[in-house]
């Protein structure tokens, strides 16, 4: 099982590569090798797990700016390398809703999961 940490730079792995292929920039999209590589941490200090989770959150909220501002043919036009931005929208949304669970789940078993109603 990967760590919440590594689950985090999968996830984010996924969602620049749609952010950078949707504003062009390609050249600037992660690279991995396989699929199980954009598993893989870089070193393991606190500033880094920082600077990780910083990233996830701005890469997310730029996909959230984008669907926000999005019209109806937008929504339609082809990615390079990809289907239609609500085709790879929605695939990432139940791809994160999988590895979000994965979380949940380790969070459980760490017990570091909020009590009943305490949210």
């Amino acid at each position: 099982m990967n760590s919440i940490w590594e689950l985090v730079c999968h996830l984010l792995f996924y969602k620049k590569r749609l952010l950078m292929r949707f504003l062009g920039e390609t050249a600037n999209e992660p690279q991995a090798e396989d699929n199980e590589s954009t598993f893989r941490l870089p070193t393991e200090t606190f500033q880094n797990w920082k600077e990780t989770k910083q990233e996830y959150f701005y890469v997310h909220r730029e996909l959230e700016k984008i669907l926000a501002k999005s019209e109806h043919e937008d929504l339609y036009r082809q990615i390079p390398g990809e289907r239609s931005l609500v085709l790879e929208l929605k695939s990432l949304a139940l791809h994160d809703a999988y590895h979000i669970g994965q979380i949940v789940s380790l969070c459980k078993m760490q017990g570091a999961w909020a009590g009943k109603g305490s949210f």
